[in-house]
């Protein structure tokens, strides 16, 4: 059982949403996309500041929807959003120290998406380094050193978590020596998530429960985003809005998400306030190299949501 209910209305509406990105994006085939949509209810549970205990929080139903929300795909830079829990449950357990540095590189993960940064919380969380390939032996006790990150996730026995794999850096040209051995020659050891599997970590973020409701506060802070900053400025790539779900929002909405995007796939979760209307999380990835260029189809997607 996954952790939210479907109901006919909700599957409707989102049905007829998707059908609608069907006819409009010719180009995004139905095993291309995976969405999952939960819709807050009063009493709305989620940015409280942790008012609730994870006890009580976990005791209250949801109501969603998901489309091949169990489907695993790469992530991108999503992948970051679950170095962020990992990396304040290790400082949390006293397993490492904060610092400026770290401090700095959690920031940089989340805000700006940088890869390097991602590569020092990926090297903090496991005490490993990536380098020249390693022999047989050294190599056994880094991969086993490298995967902590995926026990901790397993040992939440949450269902949604039992086929994801996070224990792979985020790359900008590709892996090297050491990295290249553990991602594998076909890549079969890439990190993969679901859609699922992202919307239960981002609702325990917003919920106050993950690690703690001020390590929650803090990764919420991370995590917003300035709706009103739809155009890129010179020489800006991306900015986590234009282009994602944020580009759609009225200007009055609040924000809080995760993009990630590649030559292959174009990604976003998030959690989102509007006036009048329940707050809900929304977590959709595409793929395909052609979508993944189309800077239309998830705004596309949010508008519709943003409309019920």
């Amino acid at each position: 059982m996954v952790f939210f209910s479907t109901n006919d209305t909700l599957t409707a509406k989102a049905q007829n949403i998707l059908n609608a990105t069907w006819q409009e994006f010719p180009s995004l085939a139905k095993n291309q996309i995976a969405l999952t949509w939960i819709v807050y209810d009063e009493p709305v549970i989620v940015n409280t500041g942790g008012a609730l205990s994870s006890q009580e929080f976990w005791q209250y139903p949801l109501q969603g929807f998901s489309y091949r929300g169990d489907e695993k795909i790469y992530p991108a830079s999503v992948v970051k959003l679950f170095y962020l829990v990992a990396i304040y449950e290790w400082l949390q357990g006293g397993m490492i120290s904060e610092s400026p540095e770290l401090n700095r590189a959690i920031k940089d993960m989340i805000v700006d998406s940088s890869n390097d940064a991602t590569s020092y919380i990926v090297d903090m969380l496991s005490g490993t380094t990536s380098g020249v390939e390693l022999s047989i032996g050294p190599f056994e006790t880094w991969k086993y050193q490298r995967n902590i990150v995926n026990r901790y996730y397993q040992s939440l026995g949450w269902e949604e978590l039992a086929t994801i794999n996070v224990n792979q850096k985020t790359w900008c040209d590709g892996a090297y020596g050491r990295e290249k051995m553990f991602l594998g020659e076909i890549y079969e050891n890439r990190n993969m998530l679901t859609t699922n599997a992202v919307a239960r970590l981002l609702h325990s973020i917003i919920g106050g429960v993950a690690v703690s409701s001020t390590a929650s506060q803090k990764m919420m802070d991370l995590l917003k985003r300035n709706v009103t900053g739809k155009t890129l400025s010179e020489g800006e790539e991306e900015n986590q809005v234009n282009g994602f779900l944020g580009q759609s929002l009225p200007n009055d909405s609040s924000l809080w998400s995760k993009a990630g995007w590649t030559s292959t796939v174009r990604h976003d979760c998030a959690y989102i306030e509007m006036l009048d209307r329940n707050p809900y999380l929304l977590i959709v990835f595409t793929e395909g190299k052609e979508n993944s260029k189309n800077r239309d189809i998830i705004p596309f997607i949010s508008a519709q949501f943003a409309k019920l």
